[in-house]
């Protein structure tokens, strides 16, 4: 049976297991994750350290692979695609925020928003690019590196590029850790308005309490396990 397009989850995860050698012998990182995120929906990640979340947003990016279960995105199913598929699977589908910005040094802003469309073989990207980095209130900075620029303005450069390919799912890990508490309300503020914007599924890790309850649903981990799904007061 072919699901509409509208209907598919935008992350199905079934049963997932996460093993992990290390020199103290093998480490069982996730442990049975079920989980059903729908198209367009925000959704926090939450838990102590350790509990498994950026493990988990490595999964859906396809950038992990499981010990077992099953893994589901977009109407494609991970399972037997091998490291070219997954990569043009993450090109046409996913962006991704880090902590750490995780910018190319030697490229100007407009470089880097520019990189993901160049890759993705599309026309335009350095248009496109400045237009996004306009949005981020970033227009006046094109021409700068990174290393010109406030930490701050290094996320927002990575938001830019991060929606510049409109992606069906975005994957946030800890997008704030970096950042003092009000700049990072700023580029999260940026966030939500660009997922709004683009209706993009999210996908938040963070521990901040402030941060995750801007989402529509959350959901806990502790030990490589689900342990709960809420919806945060503000939502509710």
């Amino acid at each position: 049976m072919v699901i509409p397009h509208s209907l598919e989850p935008a992350l199905k995860l079934q049963d997932v297991h996460l093993q992990l050698s290390s020199d103290a012998g093998p480490v069982h990182i996730l442990k049975g994750i079920n989980l059903e995120i729908g198209r367009g929906e925000t959704v926090g990640v939450v838990g102590p350290s350790g509990s498994g979340k950026t493990s988990l947003l490595m999964i859906a990016a396809g950038l992990e692979n499981t010990t077992s279960g099953s893994v589901q995105s977009c109407g494609t199913t991970f399972n037997g695609l091998d490291e070219d598929g997954l990569a043009a699977f993450r090109r046409d589908h996913i962006g991704i925020v880090f902590q750490n910005f995780h910018l190319v040094p030697s490229m100007t802003a407009l470089e880097n928003v520019a990189l993901p469309l160049e890759f993705a073989g599309r026309s335009g990207a350095f248009e496109r690019a400045k237009t996004e980095l306009q949005a981020v209130g970033l227009g006046h900075r094109i021409q700068h590196y990174p290393g010109q620029l406030s930490g701050g303005e290094q996320q927002r450069v990575a938001l830019a590029r991060a929606f510049v390919t409109e992606p069906d799912l975005l994957l946030a890990d800890e997008p704030t850790g970096s950042l003092d508490q009000g700049t990072g309300e700023q580029v999260m503020q940026m966030l939500f308005d660009l997922q709004n914007r683009y209706g993009t599924t999210l996908i938040l890790v963070t521990h901040a309490p402030e941060l995750a309850n801007k989402c529509a649903r959350l959901i806990q981990l502790a030990d490589g396990q689900v342990v709960g799904t809420t919806v945060p007061l503000s939502n509710g």
